[in-house]
């Protein structure tokens, strides 16, 4: 699983940081893209990437805020005039197709995929095949979201060694005792394929979190996730200032990973104002919590198979 952070700054784009997009690339999944907000000048930035519009099919919007949403409606036309053809589902909060249905109609902008839109509510859970997609408020200006990914669990993998000691050879019966099955060899052996088969793979669990002051909410939503995702527009010290505003700082969502039991913190959306102060906030951060990461555009941060 790869994080492509596309843009990781804070309500305006500067020269180092664009406004807000992340997109996660499941290789298990045949490279299945999702994308999380979609600011402006997103799309310049795919560019830069691996990701590609046409290979994306779920877009998450954690809020209608500009810095957040303003690059959807060019994404939304540039995947049609590339030539994509498979389906697109936009999830976000009420308003979100009024957004884009208003500004494809005003742009004249034809597309050539089907477009489903659902606006999200709090509590909602989404089966997305290979994994549930869980809704949470945050507590933000406005309306604002955090997405909580879990994957299912994987059946264990097939141990060949021991097969191959048994003197069976690889065929399609190989298969049939991964799938559990009993099956009868040719030399009369009955082979109970749940005796091959290693132990079940718990899924992955990834929460993205919107802009938002710190909530309870968010703590017991995140609870033992692997990666969290979290804005830190602010240092700490500035909490007065960041709840006012509906924003965390570093503090805040070292907190919350803390409480949550979290793997692994990656901060975003962070203040222009730490233009040059990089070093000091990746300190400040991985002193409030030692597995932080600080996101920066076009980093890719990598989340391999883990066994728990």
């Amino acid at each position: 699983m790869e994080f492509h952070f596309l843009g990781t700054g804070a309500g305006v784009p500067s020269l180092q940081r664009n406004v807000s997009s992340l997109a996660i690339r499941f290789l298990q999944e045949k490279g299945v893209q999702w994308l999380f907000d979609c600011g402006e000048a997103t799309l310049h930035q795919m560019m830069k990437s691996a990701i590609s519009p046409s290979k994306i099919d779920r877009v998450f919007i954690t809020h209608l805020h500009g810095d957040h949403i303003y690059g959807l409606p060019g994404f939304l036309g540039t995947r049609s005039f590339q030539g994509a053809t498979s389906p697109l589902t936009v999830y976000g909060p009420a308003g979100l197709e009024s957004f884009i249905k208003t500004a494809l109609t005003v742009s004249g902008t034809y597309l050539r995929y089907d477009l489903d839109i659902i606006e999200i509510y709090d509590g909602q859970t989404i089966d997305a095949g290979f994994a549930t997609v869980s809704v949470c408020e945050l507590k933000h200006t406005i309306e604002c979201y955090g997405f909580r990914i879990e994957e299912k669990d994987k059946a264990g993998e097939l141990d060949v060694g021991k097969l191959q000691a048994l003197q069976i050879p690889p065929g399609p019966i190989y298969q049939k005792i991964k799938l559990g099955q009993t099956v009868m060899l040719e030399d009369g052996r009955s082979i109970d394929g749940t005796e091959f088969i290693g132990p079940t793979r718990k899924g992955r669990v990834v929460v993205i979190a919107g802009d938002t002051q710190p909530t309870e909410a968010m703590v017991e939503f995140a609870n033992d996730a692997d990666v969290l995702v979290h804005e830190a527009t602010f240092r700490s010290g500035l909490e007065e200032n960041a709840h006012e505003f509906g924003h965390s700082t570093i503090q805040d969502a070292a907190s919350v990973a803390t409480r949550a039991n979290i793997r692994q913190l990656i901060l975003t959306h962070i203040s222009s104002r730490y233009l040059n102060e990089e070093e000091a906030f990746t300190e400040e951060a991985i002193t409030s919590f030692k597995q932080t990461w600080i996101a920066t555009d076009l980093s890719i941060f990598h989340l391999e198979r883990i066994h728990r």
